[in-house]
């Protein structure tokens, strides 16, 4: 298929008629900006091919604001040596006819006969979409889509298995595919996609299962049942036994025995505790009564240690009393010279008051200067801010309209000289005093006019002649002039002005005037951002600063220029360093004086405790307290001894009775009472339900269920069994089938490998990219790279979508398909190297297929090797000759 020509009218941005011609056979390069209507031209031939004639969503081919056009799109190509002519039309005159060579279709019957040659096909209802597509859908790229493959491939994956069927021949026929559809139909009956059970072989399976567990649990209950017979002889024998026996009284009989025994142990005990206690009182009152006797015999000691406490507590007091004159006379030096410290940082803060003050006056004079002279200029740019707005006041004129008047009057200009060039032109050329009439205005001597309407011409003495000018192009140029004029006075009429040029000069004022408010209100900002009240008030305020600055230096003395002031922080050093020393001093003059205080206070204790034990050790009632305390000791002790024997012979005693056995005799014996008796009530109530139970399993007749339950499951078994071989025979059926269409599928698969290949070997060396069943690319290997094509770059993926589909190129045309290849502005994203590699694929390309490449960057194209199609210049040629 070979597109050679194509004719718009009324679609999108060209309302007037534009021809596209001269396409060559190969690669066409067209170019233009942005906005020339390259995405419009790819879109008519679109719509030309995709959407039905009648269809009413097809607005956006429509002209912006004309609701009355009729997009409008003609093809002329060839196919298969005959001529092809389409004619379609949108919208407001809905037809579409179809001329091929002496056979013409007309409506749906032209539609289908395209969709037919190219391989797509039409919605039912609404807009078309990329799923109607089909081979176009695959070679016509769109801008962006280019590394977008795999759903145009879907979309057209009927037509390219046709197409690859028409070449292999014998996978062509459809007695396979119906067989393998047929076996896979009788298994999805049976098996899911997974190979699990469905439908009545799954459900004979659950059933199935079902018996085997309900089998299972009657097999369960009947084993059970037997076994409760044999426990029921088993229990009945142990509990008869029991009863005769009687073990628990002999087991209760031994438990009392082991409790007099115990109580008998219980008894020693608490005699045993209570001589303890006893004892404990003895040992306590003797070391008492021994530390009396200590106390008393210790007293001389302790009246030599006191007299030695007291000589050493005088001669403490005695020394500290020497050091406080020294103390003293340290913490009046250290007052002194923390008040002369005092004094001088007082005066050091005074003379830096001074300083800081006189600094402040001269900072708020200057401050005010500034603000005055701000303030004075602010006004001045306000008043010409004023004047700026004032002149644009003045000048207000819309830019738009100015510029629509602009382009009226150029109209007009234009259409003036054009009826100049077609008009009838008279010219004259007269003797003295010889003079003609011309529509009721009288010419003499020399001159020349342009007629645009029927005119008169008299001619004294000779008669009338009537002047008509022809044709219908001078009769449009005169009712444009009309429409011109008219519309440039109402727009001149709109604006306030006279003349065009007059509009231009108001406009430039106008925006003169706009620059101008826009500087001035600046410099304005600049000076007085906040406004010229802001900037007054904050001079008033620098003023009243000022003048409170200069009351505060007036009201601070000076200081005496004879006396040497240091400086502030020197002072202040100055002053601490006495208040740290003056601190020290008083400090230790504190602890001084406490100190000497708690010395006193030791000596006078000393010496009263000294006192104290001197008058006690002389008295006669601590002899009487020596003889006394002397004979309660020698009672206790023989007293101790007492017990101590007792205690010994009572602990023997209870150590031969074992108490801890016994106690545990007591509890062994109380289990086994409590256990026996409770074993034989376990019993009795064992007895009891398993002749219940027995009871109720015997009426249900649970070996005539489990014989029941056995027959049912045979039957479904053998069912099952049938329906299992056969879903393995139609699963080993259809695996054989498949397999053998894979093979085949690979023998389709082969011619579109070979085309791939050709390309990828010029783009990739060395690599390989596979392709899968449904005919798309999938893996791609490049030495030790293995991946999707999906995980390469955005550029690489855009080189490969594009090579792909000229390999699907290829393959339609061995099939002897039409092929047209359209690529608007690809290849964007691809680097300087291999852009220069897809161009010599594209250029082999076309010496196979019509190529149509549209872009905007004609200079990445300069070597391509075909003469470039200027988009804009074909437009300016269409106006020109319109």
């Amino acid at each position: 298929m070979k597109l050679q020509r194509m004719r718009i009218e009324q679609l999108r941005q060209f309302r007037k008629p534009f021809v596209l011609d001269n396409l060559q056979p190969g690669l066409n390069l067209i170019h233009g900006p942005n906005e020339s209507g390259k995405s419009t031209l790819v879109r008519a031939i679109r719509a030309a091919f995709f959407e039905r004639y009648r269809s009413t969503a097809v607005d956006d081919l429509r002209p912006w604001g004309d609701s009355a056009a009729a997009p409008t799109i003609e093809l002329d190509f060839e196919h298969d040596n005959r001529v092809w002519r389409l004619t379609k039309s949108f919208l407001q005159r809905k037809r579409c006819d179809l001329v091929v060579g002496t056979e013409t279709y007309s409506e749906d019957d032209a539609e289908e006969k395209l969709a037919e040659l190219l391989g797509y096909q039409y919605p039912k209802r609404g807009a078309s979409k990329a799923e109607h597509w089909g081979i176009p859908g695959l070679l016509w790229v769109e801008q962006g889509t280019g590394q977008d493959i795999e759903q145009a491939i879907e979309h057209a994956g009927d037509h390219l298995k046709s197409a690859l069927n028409s070449m292999v021949g014998e996978v062509a026929s459809s007695g396979g595919d119906d067989l393998i559809e047929t076996v896979r139909s009788q298994r999805d009956t049976l098996l899911t996609g997974t190979g699990k059970p469905r439908g009545d072989y799954q459900q004979l399976e659950k059933d199935r299962a079902l018996y085997e567990r309900e089998i299972g649990e009657l097999k369960e209950r009947v084993h059970k049942y037997q076994e409760q017979v044999d426990r029921l002889g088993k229990l009945a024998h142990d509990y008869d036994q029991a009863e005769a026996e009687r073990p628990w009284e002999d087991a209760q009989r031994q438990l009392e025995e082991a409790r007099v025994r115990y109580q008998q142990v219980e008894r020693l005990e608490q005699q045993q505790n209570q001589e303890k206690a006893t004892l404990s009182q003895l040992l306590q009152n003797h070391r008492l009564l021994q530390q009396n006797k200590e106390h008393l015999e210790g007293l001389s000691r302790q009246l030599e240690g006191r007299k030695a406490e007291l000589d050493r507590a005088e001669r403490d007091l005695s020394t500290a009393e020497a050091q406080t004159p020294m103390i003293a006379g340290r913490l009046s030096e250290a007052r002194t010279a923390y008040e002369q410290a005092e004094k001088q940082r007082k005066l050091a803060g005074l003379l830096q008051t001074r300083q800081r003050l006189e600094q402040d006056v001269r900072r708020l004079e200057q401050q005010k200067q500034v603000l005055s002279q701000n303030l004075a200029k602010a006004k001045e740019y306000h008043q010409q801010l004023e004047q700026a707005r004032q002149q644009a006041r003045e000048n207000r004129i819309d830019a738009e309209l100015v510029k629509k008047l602009r382009a009226t009057g150029n109209q007009l200009n234009e259409e003036t000289i054009r009826s100049r060039t077609i008009a009838t032109r008279l010219s004259w050329q007269l003797d003295a005093g010889a003079s003609l009439t011309l529509n009721d205005e009288s010419l003499t001597g020399q001159g020349e006019q342009q007629l645009l309407e029927e005119s008169t011409l008299v001619i004294p003495g000779v008669g009338t002649l009537g002047i008509t000018p022809g044709g219908e192009e001078l009769a449009s140029t005169r009712r444009k002039l009309k429409a011109l004029e008219e519309d440039l006075e109402e727009q001149l009429k709109t604006l306030g002005v006279e003349s065009v040029q007059q509009a231009e000069d108001r406009l430039s004022a106008f925006e003169s005037a706009g620059r101008a408010v826009k500087h001035a209100d600046e410099l304005f900002k600049s000076l007085a951002p906040a406004g010229l009240e802001q900037l007054v008030s904050d001079q008033n305020e620098a003023e009243g600063e000022l003048e409170k600055a200069r009351t505060q230096l007036e009201a601070t003395p000076k200081p005496d220029p004879q006396e040497d002031v240091p400086a502030l922080e020197e002072a202040e050093a100055a002053f601490a360093r006495a208040g740290t020393a003056l601190d020290k001093a008083e400090s230790d003059e504190r602890v001084h004086q406490s100190s000497l205080s708690a010395l006193k206070q030791a000596r006078d204790n000393a010496k009263t405790e000294w006192q104290r034990l001197a008058d006690e050790e002389k008295s006669p009632e601590r002899q009487q307290q020596l003889r006394q305390i002397t004979a309660d000791l020698a009672n206790i002790e023989k007293q101790q001894a007492e017990l101590e024997a007792s205690l010994e012979r009572r602990e023997r005693e209870i150590r031969e009775a074992r108490p801890e056995f016994l106690r545990q005799d007591i509890e062994r014996y109380q289990n086994a009472v409590n256990q026996l008796r409770q074993t034989q009530e376990n019993r009795s109530r064992e007895l009891r339900d398993i002749k219940v139970r027995l009871e109720a399993w015997g009426a249900e007749g649970l070996e005539e269920q489990l014989n029941e339950q056995e027959a049912e499951f045979d039957q479904c078994n053998r069912r099952y069994q049938e329906l299992h071989r056969r879903a393995q025979a139609l699963d080993l059926l259809l695996n054989l089938l498949t397999e053998k269409r894979q093979a085949l599928t690979r023998r389709l698969q082969a011619p579109l490998q070979k085309h791939l290949n050709h390309y990828l070997s010029v783009l990739f060396p060395e690599a390989s990219l596979e392709v899968d069943e449904q005919l798309r690319p999938g893996t791609f290997s490049r030495g030790s790279e293995l991946g999707q094509i999906t995980e390469l770059s955005f550029g690489a993926r855009e080189q490969m979508g594009l090579i792909s589909r000229l390999a699907y190129a290829d393959l339609l045309r061995e099939a002897g398909r039409p092929t047209l290849v359209i690529l608007d502005d690809t290849l964007v994203h691809s680097d300087s190297d291999r852009l220069e590699d897809m161009k010599r694929i594209l250029f082999d390309a076309a010496s196979r297929h019509q190529i149509l490449l549209f872009t905007c960057h004609p200079g990445n194209w300069n070597d391509l090797g075909v003469p470039p199609i200027d988009l804009q210049s074909l437009k300016v040629q269409a106006v020109a000759q319109a």
